[in-house]
């Protein structure tokens, strides 16, 4: 079976945000949405979940499911202002518990409970759900976090920051329970899969692959052959090696430590202090 899939791209973090349905049924998903929010001003507000929300009104699709891949650095997530909308089932890896572990104390976030329970479905490796008729399949593939996981509905894999397209690589290795070796490993778990299972990719960074324009679907077929960090069965070592230099070079993400503790708590907000209003901390490291 083959789900209808419409990607959205945000050009603030990069991030596609994935409304997928079956045709049958109308019952649909949203993975990975986005939460709009401006670090300068501190500005939240929901655009990109919006535009989600009325292109599934304009087809007819019942959103069932809110599904994360992972506790996103990169990006606050939507998923509660689209639990409010909808009322749809909000899910993520049953790792999540190893990340709101580390993460919580950091912030000083004493409301989150680090039993993944701010989630209404915390998923096994292997476990099945339905979205409508279809089969949806979730298949632990962790290395970029702990807890990432890939959504396999139909003929389509939902990989997050697992895999990118194939002219731009692989996911960074650096934070907190990422690992190189245990990525190359997740990554052929989804090699593995039929040739032709669409693969849809969870950013896109198409000037760092030289494209004027951003992409985020392409095959098993086309990854395993052409990815430049993992194609055409790249040496485990290799890959370990390349991908341990290469993250050392990176920045931290910009909206680090915002999307941090924002979706440790599955997308919600951090609870308003004694004067009424919401903060977002920033932990210092001084060297004074």
């Amino acid at each position: 079976m083959s789900p209808d899939v419409q990607g959205f791209f945000d050009t603030r973090t990069s991030t596609v945000t994935y409304l997928v349905s079956d045709p049958a049924t109308k019952a649909a998903a949203v993975i990975d949405p986005v939460l709009d929010f401006d670090a300068k001003t501190g500005r939240v507000w929901s655009e990109s979940v919006d535009a989600v929300l009325k292109a599934a009104g304009a087809q007819g699709l019942r959103i069932e499911r809110v599904l994360e891949t992972h506790a996103h650095a990169d990006h606050l997530s939507g998923a509660q202002v689209l639990k409010r909308a909808t009322g749809a089932r909000l899910g993520v890896g049953g790792r999540i518990t190893e990340v709101q572990k580390t993460f919580a104390p950091v912030f000083g976030a004493n409301d989150v409970a680090a039993d993944g329970s701010a989630f209404d479905d915390r998923f096994a490796d292997g476990e099945t759900f339905l979205l409508g008729q279809m089969d949806v399949k979730v298949m632990h593939t962790p290395g970029h976090t702990p807890a990432c996981v890939t959504y396999l509905i139909g003929d389509a894999a939902f990989v997050g920051d697992t895999l990118f397209m194939p002219d731009f690589g692989t996911a960074r290795c650096d934070f907190p329970g990422g690992d190189a070796r245990t990525l190359y490993r997740s990554i052929h778990r989804i090699l593995a899969l039929p040739p032709k299972t669409r693969v849809f990719v969870g950013h896109d960074y198409p000037s760092g692959a030289g494209r004027e324009a951003p992409a985020w679907e392409t095959t098993v077929a086309a990854e395993k052959s052409g990815n430049k960090h993992v194609g055409a069965d790249a040496p485990e070592d290799a890959f370990v090696q390349m991908r341990t230099e290469r993250d050392a070079t990176l920045d931290p993400p910009a909206l680090l430590m915002p999307s941090l503790q924002v979706n440790i708590r599955a997308g919600a907000l951090p609870p308003a202090e004694a004067d009424g209003r919401t903060y977002l901390k920033t932990p210092l490291k001084i060297s004074l």
